[in-house]
């Protein structure tokens, strides 16, 4: 069955401008077969719909597994609480955690998300991976809190993990390191074997003012952190830098890798990053930034040094929802000189990139399966606080 469909405006996610009097033909695997102009069309065989037309969204951060843990933590805490809340969590039912992810995989795919990059820990997402509408590159993540001879242990300890994560269904999946203050010089390495070149990875970075701090002088929250867990820091020598160039020393450049979170990120780390490879990616979780630490990262950052920007949930235990739209609009609001079609990119084809999927998602091209959402902008083509999605295909 072929279906035609034409709106107010298209967004392609590769251009800045708005396409009108435009009209996009699909097949039933929603396969673009065509974008063509309005009037070479009969009307009666085009469906108009009013609003906006941009493709479909990629989540390149979220963590499904925690999706059971929806209001168990306090917001504007800090960081370091959140962790030790989420680590300390333990009263719950295996039958609770599993409803809870195939609902928060069925929130995303109303949302108008097609892919999302997933943090695992465990291997509780791979039933529902397996099964999804959406593509899913598993990010299976190894920590050993910076203790070097514990290496092979932990690494032990995840990598069942890392086996059993879905790589069918079209999702791939790759092992990273959780965080430039969790993982040592040792586990880095074994990461790093377990991986093929070209994969992406992921890292939690500059989330919170303590992580530079620990690594510029070995001071800051992460050293409460490890004394409440038990964790000696006594072999730990800051570098005198910020926390990004211990990750840099010890990633794979061969990897597209995606810095999540960079609150803290300043425009000679982001420079310092996109010299050390060309497959940098920095995305960014606004609403858990602010449910955590009150705090956004400065975008003008990231527009100055012409960065790769793609956008993240992270999990229902530091957010609201798991809405992409949801975390454009928080953009728009506080940060406001970030242009709707900046927004939008962020939101689809750089995230499609990041996570390897740009030949089939992200953009709305002939020969690509993206999706088709219906958004209701302003007049002014900007984001409204009443801008909802609608999935089209």
């Amino acid at each position: 069955m072929i279906r035609k469909i034409s709106a107010d405006r298209l967004y392609t996610g590769i251009t800045d401008v708005a396409l009108d009097e435009k009209v996009v033909i699909f097949d039933a695997q929603g396969t673009i077969l065509q974008i063509d102009e309005l009037a070479a069309h009969d009307p009666a065989s085009v469906e108009k719909l009013k609003g906006a037309i941009v493709p479909g969204f990629i989540n390149t951060h979220c963590h499904l597994e925690l999706s059971h843990m929806k209001g168990k933590a306090n917001t504007g805490t800090g960081l370091v609480p959140f962790l030790q809340t989420v680590v300390n969590f333990r009263d719950i039912s295996m039958e609770e955690i599993l409803d809870a992810i195939d609902r928060a995989d069925a929130e995303m795919w109303e949302g108008g998300i097609m892919a999302v990059g997933d943090i695992s820990n465990k291997a509780d997402t791979a039933n529902r991976k397996n099964q999804s509408q959406i593509q899913y590159y598993t990010f299976v993540e190894f920590f050993d809190f910076l203790q070097e001879e514990g290496a092979d242990n932990w690494f032990s300890n995840f990598k069942p993990a890392y086996d059993q994560q879905s790589d069918d269904n079209g999702n791939r999946k790759s092992a990273v390191p959780h965080a430039p203050y969790t993982v040592s010089r040792n586990l880095f390495k074994k990461i790093n074997a377990l991986n093929q070149p070209g994969c992406t990875v992921s890292i939690h970075n500059q989330e919170t003012p303590g992580e530079n701090a620990l690594f510029q002088n070995k001071t800051g929250s992460f050293l409460e952190f490890y004394a409440g867990f038990g964790f000696p820091l006594d072999q730990f020598q800051p570098s005198g830098k910020n926390s990004i160039h211990y990750a840099l020393e010890n990633m794979d450049p061969a990897c597209r890798t995606l810095f999540v979170h960079n609150t803290e990120s300043t425009p000679e780390d982001i420079r310092a990053a996109q010299a050390w490879s060309r497959d940098i990616y920095w995305a960014t979780c606004p609403n858990a930034n602010l449910f955590i630490e009150n705090r956004l990262p400065n975008y003008q950052y990231f527009l100055d040094t012409v960065a790769k920007v793609t956008i993240g949930t992270d999990s229902l235990t530091s957010n609201w929802q798991l809405s992409v739209l949801e975390e454009m609009k928080t953009i728009a609001r506080f940060q406001s000189y970030v242009p709707f079609t900046t927004i939008l990119r962020w939101a689809t084809i750089n995230g499609a990139e990041a996570l390897g999927f740009e030949d089939r998602l992200g953009s709305i091209e002939v020969g690509k399966q993206p999706g088709l959402l219906l958004l209701n902008l302003g007049e002014d083509e900007q984001l409204r606080a009443d801008t909802v999605v609608r999935r089209v295909i």
